[in-house]
């Protein structure tokens, strides 16, 4: 298999329009409020999400095009591997977010703590499940000591291309 297509099922809304100057995790865009707009045809895959109070939201970096396979990450001097990281500048451009679920109008999700750029578009949403998405006993690898940092992080543009 040498390509997959997706087609996105909706568009993220937020107040970050340009990458720079935007939260590099979601933590850091915390009370930060933003919409998710669900294509009519996907509405009913909504039904019963207004249960949980976070989702996942997996969506296309569309406003960078750069592919970098050693990234100096925005919590870090060392370069890395960017599956080592969460830097936008994948090959695939897939990223993702947990996000708070405020409530549901039709087909827009009002959601908070955002740290996506206006316009994205919207692959799936899951709803995030802590037994099943936060294991107890966990690595992480060379983010130990600097994950406390995140929240006042915003995006200073070095990773664009």
């Amino acid at each position: 298999m040498d390509e997959i297509t997706y087609r996105p099922i909706g568009v993220i809304r937020s107040p970050y329009t340009s990458s720079t100057g935007t939260p590099i995790q979601p933590e850091g865009g915390r009370g930060v409020e933003g919409t998710v707009e669900v294509r009519e045809e996907f509405v009913p895959g909504l039904r019963d999400l207004e249960g949980f109070s976070h989702i996942v939201l997996v969506y296309h970096f569309h406003d960078n095009a750069a592919v970098r396979l050693v990234v100096k990450p925005f919590l870090d001097d060392a370069e890395h591997g960017v599956f080592a990281t969460r830097a936008p500048t994948r090959p695939n451009h897939i990223g993702m977010s947990v996000v708070r679920l405020d409530h549901i109008e039709g087909n827009v999700l009002h959601i908070r703590d955002i740290d996506i750029l206006d316009g994205t578009p919207l692959l799936d949403i899951k709803p995030h499940v802590p037994h099943f998405d936060c294991p107890l006993e966990v690595r992480i690898g060379w983010l130990e000591g600097k994950v406390s940092l995140y929240r006042d992080k915003r995006d200073d543009g070095h990773l664009e291309g």
